[in-house]
């Protein structure tokens, strides 16, 4: 399920991109030139097909990063890192080498 919405999220976000680019510069932003007609003061119904578009693209972007949000959440278990319960190592004193890690003595011959 997941791998689906990513690749629909995928492909929303380079179309999102694509369309953003190709629309033309209605102007005013952060004080940049543009076309003198139009711009804050153009009526509400001067919203093109490509704006109408673009916007539900984002949408459907803010949607699928919901989604993806809520999925990785259910697939996480609900502990935390400090509820890990390690098994205890334990720590014997320096030279002495536990019985059954000890080597067999070895006798050599004495003929």
């Amino acid at each position: 399920m997941q791998e689906v919405v990513l690749v629909i999220h995928l492909i929303l976000t380079i179309s999102l991109v694509v369309l953003v680019l190709i629309q033309r510069s209605s102007g005013g932003g952060l004080g940049m030139g543009g076309s003198g007609q139009g711009g804050m003061m153009a009526g509400r119904g001067s919203a093109t097909l490509l704006t109408r578009i673009t916007t539900y693209l984002a949408v459907g972007f803010f949607v699928t990063s919901l989604g993806l949000a809520v999925i990785a959440k259910q697939q996480t278990a609900d502990s935390s890192i400090f509820d890990v319960e390690d098994k205890a190592i334990e720590q014997t004193e320096p030279g002495i080498v536990p019985a059954e890690d000890k080597p067999e003595p070895v006798i050599p011959d004495s003929e």
